[in-house]
């Protein structure tokens, strides 16, 4: 698994998320869909910035320092205030904002276990595919 999966993931949850959003609103009412949808957003965007900070960081060339400083700057402080109003808003329940900020890791659990148990991970199997086709 490289860096592809994280992309796959937050497309992947952003799918779940337009699926999740019309039967949210339907059977949950629309402040608490809001509330699910909030956190679910922002931690795409913290799982995106933690992401670009990380690859800023460790790199085979070096550190792209200043990158990672800008990175920095705008995820630790502005994103967690972000989340702090958010949890700051009285129609949104803190267990609806909780769902929906670990509603990504979620997908990557379960992402992780269908490749798992599908062996898309095992080098054995990347060999005997690599032998098929040559």
């Amino acid at each position: 698994m490289g860096l592809d999966f994280i992309g796959r993931t937050l497309r992947t949850f952003g799918i779940v998320l337009l699926i999740f959003l019309p039967f949210g609103y339907f059977y949950f009412g629309a402040s608490a869909t809001l509330a699910v949808m909030s956190g679910a957003v922002w931690g795409m965007i913290n799982l995106m910035f933690l992401t670009e900070f990380i690859k800023a960081l460790v790199r085979p060339g070096g550190a792209l320092v200043e990158r990672a400083i800008v990175i920095g700057v705008v995820k630790f402080p502005l994103l967690y205030l972000t989340a702090y109003a958010l949890l700051k808003v009285p129609m949104f329940k803190p267990t609806l904002l909780l769902l929906g900020f670990s509603g990504i890791f979620a997908i990557m659990f379960l992402k992780s276990l269908g490749r798992i148990i599908l062996g898309l991970d095992d080098p054995m199997q990347d060999q005997q595919i690599r032998r098929r086709v040559s």
